[in-house]
């Protein structure tokens, strides 16, 4: 019953691939974009699998008080339906996919690997394979498992050790499969959240870590991506180590593999006088982007821009097209983050994650086009960019549990796990055909 379910939503999708936009059936891509760039689209394991009952976040998600507005429950069901999301991101004319591999799901007790996880995560990237995706994964989408949260997580030094073996584990069971590797999501975004969430927050996440303190019996419960100001040295530090050794052990398993970290890129421009931008840089990318100097690859997730005066950030204008939070749409800003996430690494770019947070699905289709002619022109100036990877595939479960934050390129309804394609990514699929905006 659960296969028929299966196989008539992936039909349900290719029809409407086919009705919606004719003009994005596949076809060989020429144009502007260099031959082989990698069009495609992400998703995070927590955010569309569900039921991820091992996971810090999980806790952080059912404790009381709960930090977020909702659970992420059955999320969009992708741990079922991920084949599903595959054939959409094809008909789409992609040819990459990002996803993450789960620690939580791997390694759900410490020193207990599952080999059925392994293999389900194995079958996605063949699974990507066949359908002439390029696997792009990520070994750790901010989630941790529960066990290692409740021991400090990444205050830990006993962290970064413990983090590569698992992602040698990975690596040795489908990294024959795999294209691209991202050790972890946005470590800076540690350093990044501390200057934008107000003191509010700061006192339910105590109360709410607190609370997954005393259920799992632990002294210091952490999550991965939501990190107390007195944490953010030591979460800092061994995420770094931890990144240096992941890299090490993937390579001690398959030496060709590529290898990188995403980080969280603002747009960050100078105003007037005396303006904090080069401080600001320096605290939220510079230990991590003197790292990535020796990586492959460098992923450059941007969503907006930043303006900095002498005195700290200054205010989107008034007229500006605004995401679901208020905040500036600005379609240079990709470009600008990858130029000089380049400058200062000297390391190919891949865009692993771009997008807009909103439910009106029209700025999202205006600002795909924007961004990739801003991109293509940076391209053409000599910055290497290997491909561009829009966030999201799907209306995902965000970590705040908002319904209005809605990133997908694709509607999911939660009660009936259904995919409706949006028009934006009619935009995209067409772009990715072509191969030029």
């Amino acid at each position: 019953m659960e296969m028929a379910r299966r196989d008539l939503m992936a039909s349900s999708v290719a029809a409407l691939v086919t009705a919606a936009a004719p003009a994005i059936a596949r076809a060989a891509s020429t144009g502007g974009f260099p031959k082989g760039f990698l069009w495609g689209a992400a998703t995070a394991g927590h955010q569309v699998e569900g039921n991820k009952i091992n996971a810090d976040q999980w806790l952080l998600e059912t404790v009381k008080p709960a930090l977020p507005q909702s659970p992420s429950g059955d999320a969009c069901n992708s741990f079922e339906l991920w084949r599903t999301d595959l054939d959409i991101a094809r008909d789409l004319n992609f040819n990459a996919y990002r996803f993450s591999v789960e620690w939580p799901r791997i390694e759900p007790e410490e020193g207990m690997f599952s080999v059925a996880m392994l293999d389900h995560y194995r079958a996605i990237a063949r699974g990507c394979r066949e359908r002439g995706l390029a696997p792009v994964i990520t070994l750790c989408h901010f989630t941790t498992p529960r066990w290692f949260a409740a021991r400090g997580g990444w205050t830990s030094d006993a962290a970064p050790p413990l983090f590569a073996r698992y992602c040698e584990k990975v690596i040795r069971h489908l990294g024959e499969d795999v294209a691209y590797v991202a050790t972890l999501n946005e470590p800076n975004n540690a350093l990044l959240l501390q200057s934008v969430l107000p003191e509010q927050f700061w006192l339910a996440l105590r109360a709410s870590l607190a609370a997954c303190t005393k259920a799992t019996g632990g002294s210091h419960f952490t999550v991965g991506n939501t990190v107390l100001p007195e944490d953010v040295e030591a979460v800092t530090r061994n995420m770094l180590d931890g990144h240096r050794l992941a890299k090490a052990a993937i390579k001690a398993v398959r030496p060709d593999l590529p290898v990188g970290v995403t980080l969280a890129v603002l747009d960050d421009q100078a105003s007037g006088k005396d303006s904090l931008r080069e401080a600001m840089r320096e605290r939220f990318y510079g230990a991590w982007l003197r790292a990535a100097r020796d990586d492959d690859f460098v992923g450059v997730q941007n969503y907006e821009r930043a303006v900095w005066g002498a005195k700290g950030k200054l205010p989107a204008p008034e007229s500006a097209p605004k995401n679901y939070s208020g905040a500036e749409i600005y379609p240079a800003s990709l470009a600008n983050a990858v130029r000089y996430v380049h400058e200062v690494t000297g390391k190919p770019i891949l865009v692993t994650e771009h997008g807009v947070g909103t439910p009106d699905d029209r700025k999202r289709a205006a600002l795909i086009p924007a961004a990739l002619q801003h991109l293509d022109a940076v391209m053409a100036a000599g910055v290497p960019v290997l491909g561009y990877i829009h966030w999201s595939l799907l209306d995902n479960y965000e970590w705040g549990g908002s319904r209005d934050a809605e990133f997908g390129l694709v509607a999911v309804d939660r009660q009936t796990f259904a995919r409706s394609l949006k028009p934006s990514a009619t935009v995209l699929a067409a772009i990715a055909r072509k191969n030029s905006v």
